[in-house]
């Protein structure tokens, strides 16, 4: 059975777009290589990524960058190959390791970036670049030279993939750190005030606009989709993007306009995403260098009600306070003698410490076990 010409190219261009480049939007949620998310997860990872180790994914990005440079003038170099398989090694590397690429099927890119950078596929290319530009584009309608387009688009990608995390970065780590700051309005309404403070202008092709990308850097198709972990299909949006910083900036402000944006964790320092107005403090994450294995969130509830067990105005500590003044007053008034007073004081004192230690403590029960007739039985009883 013979496969046609338009499956064919499909099946060749799966690796890149559909895998890679192209992300499925439903609803609040996004669906990127098989796995599902609130929308806006994927742009916030990013921002998490140290600029460290994106400048360390320059030197193979730019031997990728060098086979492509020959191809623009209509040759390629064969004497870089072992180059270009080991750079090409090194960013799958970096892409197995770091969210969000960590999410793609491994094994299965490792065996097509490895047949891609392969000789068979330089010399298709050696002989596709000989063509004039017309035979190419004719070329990728019909689905000849297919190794040869195939290793032009994939070295384009990984070749720009540092400029691409820097660009995003530089851009939208401002625009992250201003939503961050204290008091701010995190709802949708807040967000798209400072959405419209920070980009200003109407999008243009100038070079000099970096807005330009927006309208050049994907296409939108409605599609029947089974998401993961779901039995009947939905309509989604998919999207398909020629640059990694377009597919970054999308799924964040698509996330933005249904309620989701980036927050930064006081403790470990890392951006999660909110997908509601509550002020949402910590991240579900390990807190770093916490023995005990503990969340962020953990901790940061527990710094919260120490703070909150020291404010003056704690609803336990109030009740504590009311009852050591009847009791100074019941004495200063004869009504109890100095050594019963001491006992009831301490006594009170030891049960606001048990309740301040435990927080299902409901204090309508305290309350009660804090009146001067209960805390004078205890005593008696003693």
């Amino acid at each position: 059975m013979k496969i046609k010409k338009h499956d064919r190219r499909e099946k060749m261009d799966q690796i890149i777009n559909h895998a890679v480049l192209s992300l499925d939007f439903w609803q609040d949620t996004v669906t990127y290589e098989g796995s599902t998310m609130p929308t806006g997860t994927i742009g916030c990872e990013v921002l998490n990524i140290p600029d460290s180790t994106i400048e360390k994914l320059d030197t193979p990005c730019n031997v990728l960058n060098q086979l492509l440079q020959g191809m623009n003038t209509g040759s390629v170099d064969m004497k870089l190959l072992p180059q270009v398989q080991q750079a090409a090694g090194e960013i799958i590397a970096f892409l197995q390791v770091t969210p969000p690429f960590s999410r793609l099927n491994r094994s299965y890119f490792e065996q097509k970036l490895a047949a891609i950078f392969s000789e068979e596929y330089m010399e298709d290319a050696k002989a596709y670049l000989q063509l004039t530009q017309q035979e190419q584009l004719i070329c990728v309608l019909t689905g000849q030279h297919s190794k040869a387009t195939m290793l032009v688009r994939i070295a384009q990608v990984l070749g720009h993939l540092s400029y691409s995390l820097g660009q995003y970065k530089e851009t939208l780590m401002k625009f992250a750190e201003r939503l961050n700051e204290p008091g701010y309005d995190r709802t949708p309404d807040g967000y798209a005030a400072l959405f419209g403070q920070f980009f200003k202008g109407e999008p243009t092709l100038s070079p000099g606009n970096p807005a330009w990308m927006t309208l050049t850097n994907a296409s939108v198709q409605y599609v029947a989709a089974t998401r993961p972990g779901k039995t009947e299909p939905q309509l989604v949006k998919r999207m398909h993007y020629v640059s990694f910083v377009g597919m970054f900036r999308s799924d964040l402000f698509e996330g933005l306009c249904v309620g989701h944006a980036p927050k930064k964790c006081p403790i470990c320092g890392r951006w999660f995403l909110t997908i509601d107005a509550r002020h949402t403090k910590y991240c579900g994450g390990l807190a770093p260098g916490d023995q005990r294995g503990r969340t962020c969130r953990q901790i940061g509830n527990l710094r919260g009600r120490e703070q909150r067990e020291l404010a003056d105005d704690h609803p336990i500590k109030a009740i504590y306070t009311r009852r050591m003044n009847t009791i100074l007053q019941s004495t200063r008034r004869g009504k109890l003698d100095e050594e019963t007073a001491a006992a009831m004081k301490k006594l009170a004192k030891d049960k606001m410490l048990r309740a301040l230690s435990d927080q299902r403590y409901a204090s309508t029960v305290y309350e009660q076990e804090m009146t001067q007739d209960a805390l004078l039985k205890a005593v008696q009883k003693k």
